[in-house]
């Protein structure tokens, strides 16, 4: 086990990273496809191929979930994610080719680094080459690379992210999740309550309470803020249960992002399951993936570094 999402069997990770223009992204392939769904709470959402994974469509499996940053301008990097895998003959046989089917989310870095550079349909595909199944690396890499949390108080306070991951066994059922973390509010210890990582207090140390800055502003923060995520599992469900678990993963956001799901968030989760192993409860599966959601965010936090004169956690005192 390496405490990751790639501890579930048949998911491989892979990042394409550019910290000069602090911006990147983030593969989870499953080439054989996948059952998928997913979950959209936050109210500024940037999204691709999600209408496919609800319940009543007819689609419903995919072979990659791709995470990036650049804004809207992101999602061009899911072509390249196709490319790669309809190279190596994975879609949805449609008679006279293969379609890969690969839902994506993105975050808002444009602020952090070169508004100008992107990921694009390169920087997909070179994500994929770098995939693997083994250990995952967590910090300022891939769709982590310009996350920042914290930012009520401007860009001069807030505090840098990135992105981070978890699993756990549970029997013979695996659950784990990778998350990238670039909320409006704070990130908080579940154990505690505690901040962790959000608006820094440069006059005294440590961090402010985004919650009791709320309180006392009128204020309309801008909408370029979001955490996104996949949570996998080797369960065997089908449409309506994966959703159900994506659902439920969002507890985990909550827990560990402090507010969230606000109108200046995109918070997005996606599920899926391999099907390698038999079916599990879904109320077992759904509350576990929300624990893993919440240890990747906190990882996330603690596992960034300083970047673009942006302290990270571990630098604030």
């Amino acid at each position: 086990m390496n405490n990751a999402i790639t501890d579930v069997p048949g998911i491989k990770v892979g990042h394409y990273t550019d910290s000069d223009a602090a911006t990147g992204c983030t593969v989870i392939i499953c080439e054989e496809g996948v059952v998928a769904g997913v979950d959209v709470r936050g109210s500024a959402p940037g999204t691709r191929e999600t209408d496919p994974l609800r319940p009543m469509s007819l689609g419903g499996k995919a072979h990659a979930i791709l995470l990036s940053g650049g804004s809207a301008f992101g999602l061009d990097a899911a072509a390249g994610v196709m490319r790669y895998l309809e190279e190596r003959g994975c879609g949805f046989d449609v008679g006279v080719a293969r379609v890969p089917i690969v839902p994506a989310a993105i975050l808002f870095d444009l602020r952090l680094g070169s508004s100008e550079v992107r990921p694009g349909p390169e920087e997909g595909y070179k994500a994929c080459l770098n995939a693997s199944s083994g250990p995952v690396a967590e910090g300022c890499v891939g769709a982590g690379t310009g996350a920042t949390v914290g930012k009520i108080l401007g860009p001069e306070r807030m505090t840098k992210s990135g992105l981070g991951t978890a699993s756990q066994k549970v029997g013979d059922i695996t659950i784990g999740a990778i998350v990238a973390v670039n909320a409006f509010g704070d990130v908080v210890d579940p154990e505690t309550g505690k901040v962790i990582a959000g608006p820094r207090d440069i006059e005294q140390g440590g961090f402010l309470s985004t919650m009791e800055i709320m309180k006392g502003l009128a204020m309309s923060p801008v909408p370029t803020n979001t955490v996104i995520g996949v949570v996998a599992t080797d369960a065997s469900l089908d449409k309506e249960q994966v959703n159900k678990v994506a659902q439920m993963a969002h507890d985990g956001l909550a827990r560990a992002v402090y507010p969230a799901h606000t109108m200046f968030d995109g918070d997005a989760i996606f599920a899926i399951a391999t099907g390698k192993e038999g079916p599990a409860d879904v109320t077992t599966l759904g509350a576990i993936a929300a624990e893993v959601v919440a240890t990747a965010i906190v990882r996330a936090v603690r596992q960034a570094e300083g970047l673009c004169g942006v302290p990270a956690a571990k630098d604030v005192s």
